[in-house]
Order: structure tokens, then C-alpha cells, then sequence
């Protein structure tokens, strides 16, 4: 699955024109390291809502306070229309799904081991809010290991195989590889559409085959 940076759009960007409108959008999924170091920048994976129109570039806009990293993103579009980027450089931004992509959150400080909410834009046009999808856990030295690698959480699809093995994936992503089995089979009740929050890790044994997991913590 192609993701793109900012860095690369931004650059996109420079090419252009200065006229463009900015089209707010909301955070779909997020995930990241549960554990990082502190005031070293991470990367956070996204799934945002993709405009119904084709854009220029797109800037997660991450910002960090002294509770949390919140993420507001939009895209730029060009308000006389598309004049300086070809479908070949930004095919993935016109496809017909979400925007899969990542983000840098800024370094957190963190003299003594703490926990930052990670949050992000939800809603759409005028209601826009800032959601929790979970946690990052600060250490002022090399975290030590524990078992879950990342955390997660965001709007979520749910679906069945013919062997009765369940899997989620976030909203709006359709290619290969964009679902992960659900380590709590039995926990489905209400699952499909719900706002989640959990962990990806490997568990001791597979889960339907598979070594790497979502692990249910809550739902909405």
C-alpha cells in the first residue's frame, strides 16, 4: 500500500500557484509506537478522509502540547482547479478510498516516564473535534520492551472469511494488506463501524494463521 509524505506533497506544492483553498479533513485511523523517547520526533501512521475533488497536497499538521499530540489535517486545492499536478505524481491521493499515509509528531519532553494522549480532527465541515485514539507512553532514556508494538485506534470496518476468521480495517481503505486480524475473535458484538481503540502486537501463539494483531481494548 503506497503511502505519501508530506515532505514529497509539500513539494508538490512549491510548484504551484499561491492560490488554493484548504480543505479540512478528519482522521480515520491512527497508529504509532507505544513507547518513544523523549524530544525525538515519531512517525505516525494515518488514514484520513479523502476530498471528493482532486487536491494539490496534503499537511497533517501535527502540534504537541503539554498533554498531547494532536493532529489536524487538510488538504490544499487549487480554487481556479488542477493546473500544476498530473495524475502520474499524485495517484494516490485520486483513488477511490481514503488517504493512507504518515506523519511526524513532534518530540515530546519528558524528564521522568509519562503518558501524552494522541489525538486527531474528527467530524466533517463545520463540527470538527479533537478525538482520543489513545496513548504514547515517554521515557527520557531507551524505553524498555514490552510486548505491544503499537497502539492504535480510529473508525473501523469488520469483516468475515470463509473460515469464520474475523479482521478489521480502518474506514475506507480496500487494497491488500489493509486488514489485520482481530486477536479477541469472540468480541464482535457491535464491531463493525464502532470507533476503536487497542494494540497491534505479535502474540505468543497466531491468530488465524497470522502473527500480527489487533488487540480490542475499547469501543464506541
Amino acid at each position: 500500500m503506497r503511502r505519501l509524505s508530506s515532505v514529497v506533497l509539500c513539494a508538490l506544492v512549491a510548484a504551484c500557484e499561491p492560490d488554493h483553498n484548504v480543505i479540512r479533513t478528519a482522521v480515520v485511523w491512527m497508529d504509532w509506537p507505544s513507547q518513544v523517547v523523549a524530544s525525538q520526533d515519531f512517525q505516525v501512521r494515518l488514514v484520513v478522509y479523502r476530498p471528493c475533488a482532486l487536491i494539490q497536497a496534503f499537511n497533517p499538521d501535527p502540534r504537541a502540547d503539554a498533554s498531547a499530540v494532536t493532529f489536524a489535517p487538510y488538504f490544499l486545492g487549487d480554487a481556479n482547479g488542477m493546473r500544476c499536478v498530473t495524475l502520474q505524481s499524485v495517484d494516490a491521493l485520486v483513488a477511490p478510498s481514503n488517504l493512507d499515509t504518515t506523519g511526524l509528531a513532534p518530540g515530546l519532553t519528558g524528564d521522568a516516564a509519562r503518558t501524552y494522549e494522541m489525538r486527531g480532527t474528527t467530524g466533517l465541515y463545520d463540527a470538527w473535534v479533537e478525538r482520543t485514539f489513545g496513548d504514547v507512553a515517554v521515557y527520557a532514556q531507551v524505553p524498555p520492551p514490552t510486548a505491544p508494538v503499537r497502539n492504535a485506534g480510529g473508525r473501523i470496518q469488520m469483516q468475515v472469511d470463509t473460515l469464520g476468521c474475523v479482521r478489521i480495517r480502518p474506514g475506507g481503505l480496500y487494497g491488500p494488506g489493509a486488514a489485520i486480524v482481530l486477536e479477541n475473535q469472540a468480541d464482535t458484538a457491535g464491531l463493525s463501524g464502532a470507533f476503536v481503540r487497542g494494540y497491534i502486537h505479535y502474540p505468543a501463539a497466531p491468530v488465524c494463521g497470522e502473527s500480527k494483531v489487533f488487540h480490542l481494548v475499547t469501543r464506541e
